[in-house]
C-alpha cells in the first residue's frame, strides 16, 4: 500500500511543477486543443521519467506503480494548471516570455 502512495506522491510532486516547464515550449498563438495535447504528452513523458528516476528502468516491471505515477503526474499537472498556474497568470506569462517575437510583434 505504501508503495502505491509513494508512486502517487512522486507523480503529484512532478505534476505540480510540470505546467511551468510545459509553458516554456508552448506558444500563446497555439490553439487550446494543441496546447492540451502538448501538456498531456509532456505529462506522460514526465511520468515515465519520474518512474525511471525513482526506481530505475527495472521499476517498469511493476505495472500498477508505473501507472499510478504516470496518472499522478497527469492529474496533478492538469489540476495545478487549472487551479494555480493559470489563475495566477504565471504559466501564460512564461509562455509569452519564452515565445519568439516576430518583427510585427516587436514594433
Amino acid at each position: 500500500m505504501s508503495s502505491t502512495l509513494d508512486a502517487l506522491s512522486t507523480g503529484a510532486q512532478v505534476g505540480a511543477v510540470l505546467p511551468l516547464l510545459t509553458a516554456v515550449v508552448q506558444r500563446p498563438a497555439w490553439s487550446a486543443t494543441y496546447k492540451k495535447v502538448v501538456a498531456v504528452v509532456a505529462a506522460l513523458i514526465a511520468g515515465v521519467a519520474a518512474v525511471a528516476a525513482d526506481g530505475g528502468w527495472g521499476q517498469f516491471q511493476h505495472g500498477q506503480l508505473t501507472m499510478a505515477t504516470v496518472v499522478g503526474v497527469l492529474a496533478a499537472s492538469q489540476t495545478s494548471y487549472d487551479l494555480l498556474w493559470k489563475p495566477s497568470k504565471l504559466a501564460p506569462w512564461v509562455e509569452s516570455l519564452t515565445s519568439k517575437k516576430t518583427s510585427q510583434q516587436a514594433e
